[in-house]
Protein backbone atom coordinates (compact mmCIF):
# COMPACT_ATOMS: atom_id res chain seq x y z
CA UNK A 1 0.00 0.00 0.00
CA UNK A 2 1.56 3.47 -0.98
CA UNK A 3 2.54 5.82 1.74
CA UNK A 4 0.11 8.27 2.93
CA UNK A 5 2.50 10.49 4.17
CA UNK A 6 4.34 10.99 0.73
CA UNK A 7 3.05 14.39 -0.91
CA UNK A 8 6.26 14.75 -3.27
CA UNK A 9 5.20 12.24 -5.33
CA UNK A 10 4.13 12.92 -9.31
CA UNK A 11 1.07 15.27 -8.94
CA UNK A 12 0.15 14.66 -5.20
CA UNK A 13 0.38 17.94 -3.88
CA UNK A 14 -1.10 19.36 -6.95
CA UNK A 15 -4.18 17.74 -7.97
CA UNK A 16 -6.38 20.12 -9.15
CA UNK A 17 -3.49 20.70 -12.23
CA UNK A 18 -3.50 17.04 -12.49
CA UNK A 19 -7.27 17.01 -12.88
CA UNK A 20 -6.93 19.05 -16.64
CA UNK A 21 -7.22 15.55 -18.02
CA UNK A 22 -7.78 12.57 -15.72
CA UNK A 23 -9.17 9.01 -16.33
CA UNK A 24 -12.36 7.72 -15.38
CA UNK A 25 -13.42 5.14 -13.21
CA UNK A 26 -14.18 2.28 -15.06
CA UNK A 27 -15.48 -0.93 -13.66
CA UNK A 28 -13.13 -4.07 -14.00
CA UNK A 29 -10.63 -1.44 -15.96
CA UNK A 30 -9.09 0.55 -13.80
CA UNK A 31 -7.48 -1.65 -11.59
CA UNK A 32 -3.84 -0.97 -10.10
CA UNK A 33 -2.54 -2.67 -13.20
CA UNK A 34 -4.07 -0.61 -15.55
CA UNK A 35 -3.38 2.54 -13.76
CA UNK A 36 0.14 1.38 -12.91
CA UNK A 37 -0.01 1.22 -17.22
CA UNK A 38 -1.31 4.85 -17.78
CA UNK A 39 1.02 6.04 -15.23
CA UNK A 40 3.86 4.70 -17.76
CA UNK A 41 2.65 6.67 -20.41
CA UNK A 42 1.57 10.03 -18.56
CA UNK A 43 3.29 11.38 -15.49
CA UNK A 44 0.68 13.65 -15.03
CA UNK A 45 -2.63 13.06 -15.33
CA UNK A 46 -4.66 12.05 -12.86
CA UNK A 47 -5.81 8.47 -12.64
CA UNK A 48 -8.78 7.08 -10.70
CA UNK A 49 -10.16 3.79 -8.88
CA UNK A 50 -12.71 1.62 -9.70
CA UNK A 51 -15.52 2.52 -8.18
CA UNK A 52 -15.26 1.19 -4.33
CA UNK A 53 -18.50 1.04 -3.00
CA UNK A 54 -18.35 2.55 1.21
CA UNK A 55 -20.74 -0.79 2.32
CA UNK A 56 -17.99 -3.29 1.36
CA UNK A 57 -14.68 -0.89 3.04
CA UNK A 58 -16.98 0.08 6.14
CA UNK A 59 -19.03 -2.75 6.54
CA UNK A 60 -17.17 -5.97 4.79
CA UNK A 61 -13.89 -4.83 5.96
CA UNK A 62 -12.67 -5.12 2.00
CA UNK A 63 -9.36 -2.88 2.82
CA UNK A 64 -7.86 -4.92 0.00
CA UNK A 65 -9.83 -2.91 -2.68
CA UNK A 66 -7.54 0.09 -1.19
CA UNK A 67 -4.47 -1.31 -2.41
CA UNK A 68 -2.09 0.36 -4.61
CA UNK A 69 1.86 1.42 -5.03
CA UNK A 70 2.94 5.16 -4.74
CA UNK A 71 3.67 4.82 -8.28
CA UNK A 72 0.56 5.36 -9.52
CA UNK A 73 0.14 8.98 -7.91
CA UNK A 74 -2.00 11.20 -8.15
CA UNK A 75 -4.61 8.77 -8.19
CA UNK A 76 -8.03 9.14 -6.84
CA UNK A 77 -10.45 6.95 -4.92
CA UNK A 78 -13.94 6.68 -6.23
CA UNK A 79 -16.55 5.61 -3.59
CA UNK A 80 -20.31 4.70 -3.98
CA UNK A 81 -22.95 4.90 -1.42
CA UNK A 82 -25.59 7.17 -0.09
CA UNK A 83 -24.94 7.29 3.56
CA UNK A 84 -23.38 10.10 4.70
CA UNK A 85 -21.90 8.73 7.72
CA UNK A 86 -20.81 5.87 6.48
CA UNK A 87 -18.87 7.94 2.91
CA UNK A 88 -17.00 9.95 5.83
CA UNK A 89 -16.24 6.34 7.54
CA UNK A 90 -14.75 4.94 3.80
CA UNK A 91 -13.10 8.46 3.05
CA UNK A 92 -10.74 8.10 6.20
CA UNK A 93 -9.99 5.03 5.00
CA UNK A 94 -8.88 5.98 2.01
CA UNK A 95 -6.99 9.26 3.22
CA UNK A 96 -5.45 6.63 5.32
CA UNK A 97 -4.59 4.45 2.50
CA UNK A 98 -2.40 7.67 0.77
CA UNK A 99 -5.12 8.74 -1.97
CA UNK A 100 -5.07 12.19 -2.84
CA UNK A 101 -8.53 12.57 -3.72
CA UNK A 102 -12.30 11.34 -2.46
CA UNK A 103 -14.52 11.18 -5.14
CA UNK A 104 -18.74 10.55 -5.16
CA UNK A 105 -19.97 8.64 -7.72
CA UNK A 106 -23.17 10.21 -8.65
CA UNK A 107 -23.43 8.98 -12.36
CA UNK A 108 -23.39 5.45 -12.39
CA UNK A 109 -26.49 4.09 -13.94
CA UNK A 110 -26.46 0.23 -13.58
CA UNK A 111 -28.94 -1.98 -11.98
CA UNK A 112 -26.92 -2.75 -9.05
CA UNK A 113 -26.39 0.66 -8.04
CA UNK A 114 -29.62 1.79 -8.35
CA UNK A 115 -30.16 -1.13 -5.86
CA UNK A 116 -28.04 0.38 -3.43
CA UNK A 117 -29.53 3.69 -3.54
CA UNK A 118 -26.39 5.42 -4.74
CA UNK A 119 -24.89 6.54 -8.68
CA UNK A 120 -27.16 8.94 -10.94
CA UNK A 121 -30.52 8.14 -9.16
CA UNK A 122 -28.74 10.56 -6.52
CA UNK A 123 -29.16 12.99 -9.19
CA UNK A 124 -32.95 12.97 -7.70
CA UNK A 125 -31.83 13.77 -4.16
CA UNK A 126 -29.34 16.64 -4.53
CA UNK A 127 -29.56 17.30 -0.70
CA UNK A 128 -28.35 13.86 0.11
CA UNK A 129 -25.96 14.29 -1.79
CA UNK A 130 -24.83 17.63 -0.49
CA UNK A 131 -24.79 15.91 3.15
CA UNK A 132 -22.64 13.56 1.79
CA UNK A 133 -20.24 15.80 0.70
CA UNK A 134 -20.32 17.87 4.03
CA UNK A 135 -19.59 14.94 5.94
CA UNK A 136 -16.96 13.30 3.83
CA UNK A 137 -15.31 16.81 3.73
CA UNK A 138 -15.50 17.08 7.70
CA UNK A 139 -13.83 13.05 7.85
CA UNK A 140 -10.75 14.41 6.13
CA UNK A 141 -7.85 16.74 4.61
CA UNK A 142 -8.71 15.76 0.92
CA UNK A 143 -10.72 17.33 -1.83
CA UNK A 144 -14.10 15.81 -2.04
CA UNK A 145 -15.37 15.91 -5.64
CA UNK A 146 -18.48 14.46 -7.13
CA UNK A 147 -18.83 12.66 -10.73
CA UNK A 148 -22.70 13.58 -12.07
CA UNK A 149 -24.86 13.14 -14.95
CA UNK A 150 -26.90 16.27 -16.23
CA UNK A 151 -29.90 14.92 -15.27
CA UNK A 152 -31.54 11.15 -14.83
CA UNK A 153 -35.14 10.12 -16.73
CA UNK A 154 -37.81 12.72 -17.03
CA UNK A 155 -35.36 15.58 -15.28
CA UNK A 156 -34.81 18.72 -17.61
CA UNK A 157 -31.06 18.76 -17.36
CA UNK A 158 -31.34 22.51 -17.70
CA UNK A 159 -33.33 22.48 -14.63
CA UNK A 160 -32.07 19.73 -12.73
CA UNK A 161 -28.17 20.31 -12.68
CA UNK A 162 -28.08 23.80 -11.85
CA UNK A 163 -29.77 23.09 -8.67
CA UNK A 164 -28.01 20.06 -8.24
CA UNK A 165 -25.10 22.07 -8.62
CA UNK A 166 -26.06 24.70 -6.32
CA UNK A 167 -27.03 22.76 -3.49
CA UNK A 168 -23.15 20.54 -4.02
CA UNK A 169 -20.94 24.19 -4.29
CA UNK A 170 -23.35 25.46 -1.33
CA UNK A 171 -22.02 22.46 0.95
CA UNK A 172 -18.49 23.30 -0.06
CA UNK A 173 -17.74 21.07 -3.08
CA UNK A 174 -15.01 23.16 -5.33
CA UNK A 175 -14.73 20.40 -8.42
CA UNK A 176 -17.28 18.34 -10.32
CA UNK A 177 -16.76 16.60 -13.22
CA UNK A 178 -20.03 16.51 -15.72
CA UNK A 179 -21.00 13.45 -17.73
CA UNK A 180 -22.63 15.54 -19.99
CA UNK A 181 -25.44 12.71 -20.81
CA UNK A 182 -28.90 12.18 -19.30
CA UNK A 183 -29.08 8.54 -17.26
CA UNK A 184 -31.77 6.41 -18.23
CA UNK A 185 -32.09 4.05 -15.10
CA UNK A 186 -35.25 2.30 -16.84
CA UNK A 187 -35.29 1.16 -20.62
CA UNK A 188 -31.52 1.65 -20.94
CA UNK A 189 -28.46 -0.65 -20.23
CA UNK A 190 -25.48 0.97 -18.77
CA UNK A 191 -23.84 0.25 -21.91
CA UNK A 192 -26.57 2.20 -23.52
CA UNK A 193 -26.13 5.27 -21.19
CA UNK A 194 -22.50 5.51 -22.33
CA UNK A 195 -23.85 5.80 -26.33
CA UNK A 196 -27.53 6.87 -26.17
CA UNK A 197 -28.48 9.46 -24.48
CA UNK A 198 -27.34 12.84 -26.79
CA UNK A 199 -24.44 14.67 -25.45
CA UNK A 200 -25.40 18.72 -24.40
CA UNK A 201 -21.95 19.97 -24.13
CA UNK A 202 -23.17 23.42 -24.46
CA UNK A 203 -25.11 22.77 -20.82
CA UNK A 204 -21.66 22.02 -19.50
CA UNK A 205 -20.17 25.00 -20.64
CA UNK A 206 -23.33 26.90 -19.18
CA UNK A 207 -22.84 25.30 -15.88
CA UNK A 208 -19.05 27.20 -15.75
CA UNK A 209 -20.29 30.32 -16.75
CA UNK A 210 -22.88 29.86 -13.60
CA UNK A 211 -20.39 28.85 -11.39
CA UNK A 212 -17.28 30.59 -12.04
CA UNK A 213 -15.55 29.42 -9.61
CA UNK A 214 -16.26 25.56 -9.65
CA UNK A 215 -13.44 23.09 -11.19
CA UNK A 216 -15.46 21.63 -13.91
CA UNK A 217 -14.52 18.94 -15.82
CA UNK A 218 -16.09 17.42 -18.89
CA UNK A 219 -16.44 13.69 -19.38
CA UNK A 220 -18.59 12.03 -22.76
CA UNK A 221 -17.46 11.72 -26.09
CA UNK A 222 -13.79 12.42 -25.55
CA UNK A 223 -12.16 10.52 -27.47
CA UNK A 224 -8.74 12.43 -28.32
CA UNK A 225 -6.52 14.59 -27.27
CA UNK A 226 -7.31 17.45 -29.49
CA UNK A 227 -11.13 17.16 -28.46
CA UNK A 228 -9.54 17.70 -24.99
CA UNK A 229 -7.81 20.28 -25.82
CA UNK A 230 -10.50 21.93 -27.54
CA UNK A 231 -12.60 21.73 -24.10
CA UNK A 232 -10.12 23.48 -21.89
CA UNK A 233 -9.73 26.17 -24.59
CA UNK A 234 -13.62 26.47 -24.07
CA UNK A 235 -13.14 27.37 -20.62
CA UNK A 236 -13.38 24.46 -19.11
CA UNK A 237 -11.38 23.46 -16.42
CA UNK A 238 -10.72 19.68 -17.12
CA UNK A 239 -11.60 16.59 -18.85
CA UNK A 240 -11.92 13.55 -18.45
CA UNK A 241 -11.51 10.42 -20.89
CA UNK A 242 -12.55 6.92 -20.23
CA UNK A 243 -12.98 4.31 -22.72
CA UNK A 244 -10.85 5.99 -25.45
CA UNK A 245 -8.25 5.97 -23.14
CA UNK A 246 -8.02 2.66 -22.48
CA UNK A 247 -8.11 0.66 -26.02
CA UNK A 248 -6.16 2.96 -27.12
CA UNK A 249 -3.79 4.64 -24.26
CA UNK A 250 -0.58 5.68 -26.27
CA UNK A 251 -3.03 7.51 -28.74
CA UNK A 252 -5.04 9.52 -25.84
CA UNK A 253 -2.34 9.86 -23.64
CA UNK A 254 0.95 9.82 -25.15
CA UNK A 255 1.11 13.22 -25.59
CA UNK A 256 -0.62 14.75 -22.44
CA UNK A 257 2.33 15.35 -20.52
CA UNK A 258 3.85 17.22 -23.34
CA UNK A 259 0.94 18.90 -24.51
CA UNK A 260 -0.95 20.05 -21.54
CA UNK A 261 1.45 19.65 -18.86
CA UNK A 262 4.51 21.62 -20.81
CA UNK A 263 6.74 18.61 -19.80
CA UNK A 264 8.12 16.40 -22.32
CA UNK A 265 7.07 12.44 -21.75
CA UNK A 266 9.63 10.11 -19.96
CA UNK A 267 8.99 7.48 -22.57
CA UNK A 268 8.51 8.52 -26.35
CA UNK A 269 7.34 5.15 -27.76
CA UNK A 270 4.86 2.54 -26.96
CA UNK A 271 7.87 0.24 -27.36
CA UNK A 272 9.23 1.95 -24.80
CA UNK A 273 6.11 1.70 -22.54
CA UNK A 274 6.33 -1.96 -23.16
CA UNK A 275 9.66 -2.79 -21.65
CA UNK A 276 9.26 -0.49 -18.92
CA UNK A 277 6.63 -2.85 -17.92
CA UNK A 278 8.69 -6.09 -18.52
CA UNK A 279 10.03 -5.97 -14.52
CA UNK A 280 6.53 -4.93 -12.98
CA UNK A 281 5.25 -7.72 -15.19
CA UNK A 282 7.86 -9.87 -13.94
CA UNK A 283 7.59 -9.16 -9.80
CA UNK A 284 3.86 -9.92 -10.22
CA UNK A 285 4.26 -13.02 -12.08
CA UNK A 286 6.96 -14.20 -9.50
CA UNK A 287 4.64 -13.19 -6.70
CA UNK A 288 2.03 -15.62 -8.31
CA UNK A 289 -0.15 -13.27 -10.20
CA UNK A 290 -1.30 -14.13 -13.24
CA UNK A 291 -0.20 -12.02 -16.99
CA UNK A 292 -3.13 -12.00 -18.70
CA UNK A 293 -4.08 -9.77 -15.44
CA UNK A 294 -1.65 -7.05 -16.80
CA UNK A 295 -1.48 -7.69 -20.17
CA UNK A 296 -5.26 -7.50 -20.88
CA UNK A 297 -4.93 -3.91 -20.35
CA UNK A 298 -2.01 -3.26 -23.19
CA UNK A 299 -4.03 -4.87 -25.77
CA UNK A 300 -4.49 -1.14 -27.19
CA UNK A 301 -0.64 0.04 -26.60
CA UNK A 302 -0.16 -0.18 -30.72
CA UNK A 303 -3.81 0.53 -31.74
CA UNK A 304 -4.22 1.56 -35.27
CA UNK A 305 -0.14 1.43 -36.12
CA UNK A 306 2.07 -1.52 -37.70
CA UNK A 307 1.64 -4.91 -36.12
CA UNK A 308 -1.17 -4.10 -33.51
CA UNK A 309 -3.48 -7.03 -35.15
CA UNK A 310 -0.38 -9.23 -34.27
CA UNK A 311 0.07 -7.89 -30.55
CA UNK A 312 -2.95 -8.10 -29.49
CA UNK A 313 -3.71 -11.76 -30.97
CA UNK A 314 -0.02 -12.99 -29.82
CA UNK A 315 -1.17 -11.53 -26.17
CA UNK A 316 -4.73 -12.93 -25.86
CA UNK A 317 -3.84 -16.09 -27.26
CA UNK A 318 -0.86 -16.53 -25.19
CA UNK A 319 -1.49 -14.97 -21.85
CA UNK A 320 -3.43 -17.45 -20.13
CA UNK A 321 -1.08 -20.03 -20.69
CA UNK A 322 0.70 -21.86 -17.92
CA UNK A 323 3.90 -19.96 -16.82
CA UNK A 324 3.03 -17.17 -19.17
CA UNK A 325 5.64 -14.06 -17.93
CA UNK A 326 7.79 -11.25 -19.94
CA UNK A 327 8.43 -13.40 -22.18
CA UNK A 328 5.53 -13.74 -24.49
CA UNK A 329 5.47 -10.00 -23.87
CA UNK A 330 8.46 -9.56 -25.57
CA UNK A 331 7.62 -12.26 -28.04
CA UNK A 332 4.42 -10.21 -28.99
CA UNK A 333 6.46 -6.99 -28.99
CA UNK A 334 9.20 -9.03 -31.87
CA UNK A 335 6.51 -9.28 -33.86
CA UNK A 336 5.27 -5.49 -33.88
CA UNK A 337 8.84 -4.22 -34.77
CA UNK A 338 9.27 -6.99 -37.45
CA UNK A 339 6.27 -5.22 -39.00
CA UNK A 340 7.28 -1.99 -38.42
CA UNK A 341 11.04 -2.65 -39.73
Amino acid sequence: MANPNNQEKSGFSDVRRAARLSIAPMMDWTDRHCRFFHRQISAKALLYTEMVTAPALVRGGALHLLDFTADEYPVALQLGGSDPRELAAAARLGQAAGYCEINLNVGCPSDRVQSGAFGAILMKSPSLVANCVTEMQMAVDLPVTVKCRIGVDDQDPEYALPEFLAQIVAAGCERVIVHARKAWLQGLSPKENRDVPPLDYALVHEMKQLFPNLHLSLNGGITDLDAALNALEGGLDGVMIGRAAYHDPWGVLGQVDARLFGQASTHNTPEAIVRVMLPYIEAHVMRGGRLGQISKHMLGLFSGRPGARSWRRYLSENAHLPGAGPDVVEAALSQVVAQAA
